[in-house]
Formats: structure tokens, C-alpha cells, sequence
């Protein structure tokens, strides 16, 4: 399986330089998602997992005291250096660190009891493709635990997420709505046993900031914001900042 050298460098460009912008993001270290990963991670002491496009690093920090040994993969090498560095300093001793690309692991068969992943999928080449490697490195009765931000699903609501996110980050491929992430982990073989839906507030200036967005990109941002119908802008709360929330959601799944 190879993906585009185009999108691999994108993601690197965009994400390598602001490696420790997302180790301090307030988004990104807090969040009921986090919260609720770890009580997910509760009883699994002894479970080897795997944090798939692991970013920063929060959600391996999370899982760290929970489970045995967590892999911590990303495709941006200065990501994981980040991510090793603030695990040394945090005393976690049981956090490795891999490189590469979602849509093709490095891992045998049935070799993790959990897989995890926060943030990320949106940037991914082929999300079904990942996640059939997901189920494949997965053992059986293992978990899989995905959070992300979700498309609304409707059509005016849809094509605002997604233009705004492609010109803040222009290694953003797609936020997928809740059906097709369920349609994408059974075409995986996987079964989605609980799907929770939350709200995440961003602040605009931090939001671009983290991304470096080109300040001609900031301005089209804008104007979309301001030309936008009354329905967009309630449903994503826009302010007169720019800020706004969007839709996120945690699927839980297991394979058979």
C-alpha cells in the first residue's frame, strides 16, 4: 500500500514545525475524551496498545498508566521525538515510539489488545484502508477506541467544516460523518458498540496559530464566517472572533 509522497510530505510540512505547539495546546492535553479514555483503559493492565497517529502524545499519556506498554506511531518524526521526550520527562517508562503510516502498519496479526486514536483520522490517506489494519493487528475480542471531529452530515453544514479545515491545515483530507465512520469500521470487520457525541470549543486565533495558516487563508476563512447562512452559523456557534465549536464524537468497537 503506498500513499502519495505529496500528502506524506504535507502532513510532515504541516505538523513537523508545530510539534511542540500541539504538546501545549489546551485542546489537545484536556477534553472529556481524554477523561473518558481512561476509564475505557480502566481494566486493562496488562494490555499492550497502540496510539494510531498519536500527534503529541496526550492520548499515549493517558493510556500509559493504564495499560502495560503503548506504541506511540505518527508519520511526522519530530512528533515522536516530541512525544518521547515529554514521556521520559513524565516518568512514563512504558511508551515506545514508531514511525509511519496508518494505512500500512508495521505490526504482526493479533499483536495489540487495544488501538487507539485522537485527532488524527481527518489527515489520513484512506481511513477504511486503516482501519482494516487496525482489525488486522488487533487480537481477537481486542478494542478499538477512535476520537475525532465529525461532519455534520448536511450538506450547507458539511461543506463549511470541510473548507474551513483545508484552508486553516491543506493536509486535511475529510471529517467523516457519524454514518460513514460506521460504515467504515463494519467494511473493517469491526463492531461499533458505543458511539458518544460531544462539542469542542475552538479559539480562532490559537486554532490558525498552531497551524502557521498563511494570513491569506485567515482572511478567506473569515469572509467564508461572515457570508455563511444563519443556519451554519448557529449550528457551529460562530462568533464574532471567529472562534466557533464544532462536533466530535468517540467510537468504541471490538473485533469478533
Amino acid at each position: 500500500m503506498s500513499i502519495s509522497n505529496s500528502h506524506k510530505n504535507a502532513v510532515e510540512r504541516q505538523f513537523g514545525e508545530q510539534a511542540n505547539a500541539y504538546l501545549s495546546s489546551g485542546v489537545h492535553a484536556q477534553g472529556r475524551d481524554l477523561q473518558r479514555l481512561a476509564v475505557l483503559l480502566a481494566d486493562n493492565s496488562s494490555a499492550r496498545l497502540l496510539d494510531l497517529g498519536c500527534g503529541a502524545g496526550h492520548a499515549s499519556f493517558t493510556a500509559a498508566s493504564n495499560v502495560a506498554e503503548v506504541v506511540a506511531y505518527d508519520l511526522s518524526p519530530q512528533m515522536l521525538e516530541v512525544v518521547g521526550h515529554a514521556a521520559q520527562q513524565k516518568g512514563l517508562a512504558n511508551i515506545q515510539v514508531q514511525q509511519g503510516v496508518a494505512e500500512s502498519l508495521p505490526f504482526d496479526d493479533a499483536s495489540f489488545s487495544v488501538v487507539i486514536s485522537r485527532y488524527s483520522a481527518h489527515h489520513w490517506h484512506d481511513v477504511g484502508r486503516a482501519l482494516r489494519e487496525v482489525e488486522r493487528v488487533l487480537k481477537p475480542g481486542g478494542k478499538a477506541i477512535f476520537m475525532d471531529v465529525i461532519s455534520p452530515g448536511h450538506p450547507l453544514l458539511d461543506i463549511y467544516l470541510q473548507t474551513v479545515e483545508v484552508l486553516r491545515d491543506t493536509s486535511h483530507v475529510r471529517n467523516y460523518a457519524p454514518g460513514e465512520w460506521l460504515g467504515m469500521f463494519t467494511e473493517a470487520g469491526l463492531l461499533v458498540r458505543e458511539a458518544t457525541a460531544d462539542r469542542l470549543d475552538l479559539e480562532f486565533s490559537s486554532w490558525i496559530a498552531r497551524m502557521r495558516t498563511p494570513d491569506h487563508f485567515v482572511t478567506a476563512i473569515r469572509a467564508l464566517q461572515q457570508g455563511v447562512a444563519e443556519e451554519v452559523r448557529q449550528h457551529f456557534a460562530i462568533q464574532d472572533d471567529g472562534s466557533f465549536t464544532s462536533d466530535i464524537m468517540m467510537f468504541v468497537a471490538v473485533k469478533g
